[in-house]
C-alpha cells in the first residue's frame, strides 16, 4: 500500500516534467557531428538576386524556457484561478489524508488495547468506572452505552423474567445507535476526498479548454502557426489538466482505502457488540432466575 501511495503521488509530477521537457529536447541540436570528410570549400558565387531576411517579430518566447512558474505566469486569469483552486484542493486533500491515517491507526491501536483488557478477566464494573467519564474510542463508547442500559435495568431490583426481552432489546439498540454515531464521526471529511476525486479532473479540463481557446485566438490574431507561438499556449492549457489529475488521483486512492478500513473497523465494532450482548444476556438470565 505504501508503494501504491508513493507511485500515485509521484506519477503525475513525472508525467508533467516529461511533458515540459519534451519541447526543449526537440529543439536541441544533434550531438553527433557528420563523420564524412570535410567538403572542399570553394568561393561561392554571389547570389543573383538580393534576398531580404526579416526576423519574425511575432514569434513567441523560446520554448526551452518553459517551467511551472512561467506556465502559471503566462496563463490567463481564469486558468490561474483554476490552478490555484486545484492546488488548494490538493493541499487540503493531503491534510485530510494524513490526519485520517493517523486517526485510524490510533483507533485500531486503542481498540486492540481495550479488547485485551476486556478479555483479561477484569470485572465489568471496574471497566465501567475507568471509561464511564470519557470514552476515548468507539469500542469503549459501545461498552459504556451497553453497560449503562444494563445497569438501568437493575435500578429497581433484579428484572422479572417477563421484561428480560425488552431489556435485551434496549441494550442492543443502545449499542447499534452508538456504533452508527461513532462510525459517522470517523467518516467525517471523506466526502471532501470523494468530491475532489470526482470533480478535479473536470475542473482541470475546463482550464485546459479555456487555455486552448485563448491559444487559438492568439494564433488567429498573429496569423502565425509556428511552434514557438503554439507550444506555450498549449502547454499552459495542459498544465491545468495535469494539476487536476495531481489532485484527483491521491484523493480517489485514499478515499477507497479509508472506506475499506472504516468498513473493517465497523465490522469489528459489530462483532464486539454481539459478543458483549451475549455476555449481558447470559447474566440477565442468571439474575432473573
Amino acid at each position: 500500500m505504501k508503494l501504491v501511495r508513493m507511485f500515485a503521488s509521484v506519477l503525475p509530477a513525472v508525467m508533467l516534467s516529461l511533458f515540459l521537457t519534451l519541447p526543449a529536447m526537440a529543439q536541441q541540436a544533434p550531438s553527433a557531428a557528420p563523420t564524412g570528410e570535410p567538403a572542399q570549400s570553394a568561393p561561392l558565387a554571389a547570389p543573383s538576386t538580393n534576398v531580404e531576411v526579416q526576423g519574425n517579430e511575432s514569434a513567441g518566447p523560446a520554448i526551452s524556457g518553459i517551467s511551472i512558474v512561467s506556465l502559471f505566469n503566462r496563463a490567463d486569469l481564469l486558468v490561474k484561478a483554476v490552478l490555484v483552486l486545484l492546488l488548494l484542493a490538493s493541499v487540503w486533500s493531503w491534510t485530510v489524508i494524513i490526519s485520517k491515517s493517523i486517526a485510524l491507526a490510533a483507533l485500531r491501536s486503542r481498540a486492540s488495547k481495550f479488547e485485551k483488557v476486556f478479555w483479561s478477566g477484569r470485572s465489568l464494573d471496574d471497566l465501567y468506572q475507568q471509561f464511564a467519564t470519557k470514552p476515548d474510542h468507539p469500542m469503549a463508547a459501545v461498552f459504556i452505552a451497553a453497560l449503562r442500559e444494563w445497569r438501568r435495568a437493575f435500578e429497581g431490583g433484579a428484572p422479572r423474567q417477563a421484561v428480560l426481552a425488552g431489556v435485551k432489546e434496549r441494550i442492543d439498540k443502545a449499542m447499534a445507535v452508538t456504533i452508527t454515531r461513532e462510525t459517522d464521526g470517523i467518516e467525517g471529511q471523506l466526502g471532501f476526498l470523494a468530491t475532489v476525486g470526482a470533480t478535479a479532473p473536470f475542473v482541470g479540463l475546463f482550464g485546459t479548454v479555456w487555455g486552448i481557446m485563448n491559444s487559438f485566438s492568439a494564433i488567429a490574431a498573429r496569423h502565425d502557426t509556428t511552434l514557438a507561438v503554439v507550444a506555450p499556449g498549449i502547454a499552459e492549457a495542459l498544465f491545468a489538466t495535469a494539476m487536476g489529475l495531481l489532485a484527483a488521483i491521491p484523493a480517489v486512492i485514499f478515499y477507497n482505502r479509508f472506506v475499506n478500513e472504516i468498513g473493517r473497523y465497523s465490522n469489528r465494532l459489530d462483532a464486539f457488540a454481539d459478543e458483549f450482548s451475549a455476555i449481558l444476556s447470559r447474566q440477565l438470565d442468571e439474575k432473573a432466575q
